[in-house]
Order: structure tokens, then C-alpha cells, then sequence
């Protein structure tokens, strides 16, 4: 009877033995196998609320993978207290099961990224945004006021309230989470800069010295020159003398600007035309990086109060208007062909993707 209980056991032993030699060769199979990924990456799209075994019967029944069974066995039996993270995940060719659950634990999703450019305005940066396929459009048909007020700032004017950087977002990131951030970023690095200003400075607060720094951001394309234009302007409204500066009378004539500015354009009166109006327009006129409110707020020394653009991007400087006019017409009574006043227009990169 014991010899018999014996075998038993030591049979049931051999069995278990067995099955479980087979679980884990069929589980190291399916671990193993390749995914049918062939010349290009797939996209994996985890949603919400997916759980690893129906993502592994999806993957099956599209043919990507099988066993789908012992797959699901694994990670109840091993990770049944991880997270699947959703989001878009690159399967790669040649890439197996065991890999591909490696990047749900490591929750490496595909991010994308846009670009919003300093100097842009904020029509610009609502057709950026626009024009990002994978950013989920919730501001379509939207007003700039309507806009402003689901970012709970409604009595502000939207132009240059967001700061310009490459962000990096996943797939169904909204396009008003993105401005969220943009718009957050500016509010920290103004009152970053504004609490190291230098002292005499004329803005009666940090938004003034936002003002400023859009036009000093319009108005050169070398870093170098921004404090000195910073300067110019300072003391152009210490003693009282009208800005004169060509970028804000752009942005007053809206569509009307095809490209140049005539004397009539310098004498139509407009919110932003700082040749009829004193002091600084009311609005930024575009988007500021850090560079220029730290100019706006570190003004250089000096005596210079008037500036002609060279035609490059640059200019010269002159101390008196005898001076000034001599460069005018050295430098635009006589324009090159290629000549401009500003900076050339800059562009975004092109939208990218990589995995986190």
C-alpha cells in the first residue's frame, strides 16, 4: 500500500515536473517570439482603461504576435502589480514579446514635440498648433478672448503671454494642455527676471518690461546688441522722446503690412504706432525669450539714442541726430537688394517624435 502511494506521488511528482517544464518553455517561447513587424515601426495605441490582456488578444488577433494565453499568464504570474501606462508605443522590427513588455514597464511612449519660436505673435503660435496633427484641437472656432479665458486668465491680452521652447508631449495631449504649459513657462521666467531687474528702470511693473522686451526681440536678429537696444530705448523714454522703433508699426497695421513701411504708415495713428504715440505700445507684440526680458531688465550703459539697421540684422548706433542721419542715409537711402530692418523671419523645426 505504501509502495503504491509511493509511485503515486512520485508520479504526480514527474507530472507537475512536466507541466511546469512546459508552461515555462511555451511561456520563454512566447517571450521570445518575434513580432511581426516587418520594413517599418508599428504604433501601438494603449487608451485608457487597457489592461495587458486585452492589449495581448488585440496584438493577436491583428497577427502581430501569438500565444497571446501564455503571455497573459506571465505577467498575471510577474507583474501583476504593474501599471500599463497609455500612450503610443513603437514596436520596431525585429523587436520580441519580451521587449516589447519592457517598454510598457518602462512606460516609454512615443512623444512628439512643437516648437513656438521667439518673435512669433500669437496668431502664429494658433496656426503652429493647428498644424501638429497629434496635439487633440480643442481650440478650433475658438475667439483669442475665448482662449485666454480657459486658461483662467480672461482679462489678459494673449499676445506675448507664452514663452517660446520645444515641448514634448504624447498622443492626446490637448492643444490648450500645451498652452497651459507655454503660458505657465512665461509667467515663471518674468517673475524670475523681473526679481533680478537693475534698479532705475522705467516700467511701472513686470508687464511693461514684457512690452519692451517683445520689441527689443523684433527688433535685432545678434544677441549682442540686445542690451544695447535695450539702452537706446530706456533712455529714449527717460527723456521723453517717442520710441520710433518700426516693429510695433507693423504689428498695428495687421494684414496691411505687405512687406515695408511707407511715411504714411509712420504717420496713421494706431494703438502700437510708437512715431505718433509716447511711450511704450500696449501689448507685447510677439513671443520674448528669456534673452530679451533679461535685456529689457539689464539695460546697457551708454549715450547712444538712435539706431539705423545696417541692412543684416545689425545696426549702428549714434549718440546724436546728426550722426543718426548719416547712417540713414548710408545705410537706406542706399539698400542693397537683400537689404531688411529685422530679423528674417524664423521657422519652427520640422515635428518630431522620439520615445521617452
Amino acid at each position: 500500500m505504501i509502495r503504491k502511494l509511493l509511485v503515486l506521488l512520485l508520479t504526480l511528482f514527474v507530472l507537475a515536473a512536466i507541466a511546469l517544464g512546459l508552461i515555462a518553455w511555451k511561456q520563454h517561447a512566447a517571450l521570445e517570439q518575434p513580432l511581426a513587424v516587418t520594413d517599418e515601426p508599428l504604433l501601438l495605441d494603449v487608451r485608457p482603461g487597457d489592461t495587458p490582456s486585452g492589449v495581448f488578444q488585440r496584438l493577436e488577433a491583428d497577427g502581430v504576435l501569438e500565444d497571446a494565453f501564455w503571455l497573459r499568464l506571465y505577467w498575471r504570474l510577474n507583474l501583476s502589480g504593474q501599471s500599463l501606462h497609455s500612450g503610443e508605443y513603437r514596436l520596431a522590427p525585429g523587436m520580441t514579446a519580451r521587449e516589447m513588455i519592457g517598454l510598457w514597464q518602462r512606460g516609454e511612449v512615443v512623444q512628439y514635440s512643437l516648437t513656438l519660436v521667439e518673435g512669433w505673435n500669437f496668431r502664429q503660435l494658433r496656426t503652429a498648433l493647428q498644424n501638429q496633427p497629434k496635439l487633440e484641437p480643442t481650440l478650433d472656432g475658438l475667439s483669442d478672448a475665448d482662449i485666454m479665458a480657459k486658461l483662467d486668465a480672461p482679462d489678459l491680452h494673449p499676445e506675448g503671454r507664452f514663452f517660446p521652447d520645444t515641448y514634448r508631449f504624447t498622443r492626446g495631449t490637448s492643444d490648450l494642455d500645451l498652452l497651459r504649459r507655454a503660458f505657465t513657462r512665461l509667467e515663471q521666467v518674468l517673475e524670475e527676471e523681473w526679481q533680478q531687474r537693475a534698479q532705475g528702470l522705467p516700467y511701472k511693473d513686470a508687464y511693461q518690461a514684457l512690452i519692451m522686451a517683445s520689441i527689443i526681440e523684433k527688433e535685432t536678429g545678434v544677441p549682442e546688441e540686445r542690451g544695447e537696444i535695450s539702452g537706446v530705448f530706456v533712455r529714449r523714454l527717460a527723456r521723453g522722446m517717442l520710441l520710433q522703433t518700426d516693429p510695433t508699426v507693423i504689428y498695428g497695421m495687421g494684414e496691411a503690412y505687405r512687406g515695408r513701411i511707407t511715411r504714411n504708415d509712420l504717420r496713421t495713428p494706431t494703438p502700437y504706432n510708437t512715431y505718433t504715440n509716447a511711450g511704450l505700445p500696449p501689448t507685447p507684440i510677439a513671443m520674448v525669450g528669456r534673452e530679451a526680458i533679461r535685456a529689457a531688465l539689464h539695460p546697457v550703459d551708454g549715450s547712444s539714442l538712435y539706431f539705423v539697421a545696417r541692412g543684416d540684422g545689425s545696426h549702428v548706433f549714434s549718440d546724436t541726430l546728426e550722426q543718426h542721419n548719416r547712417a540713414v542715409r548710408e545705410y537706406q537711402l542706399k539698400r542693397r537688394a537683400d537689404y531688411r530692418s529685422s530679423p528674417p523671419p524664423r521657422q519652427a523645426p520640422a515635428n518630431s517624435e522620439n520615445a521617452r
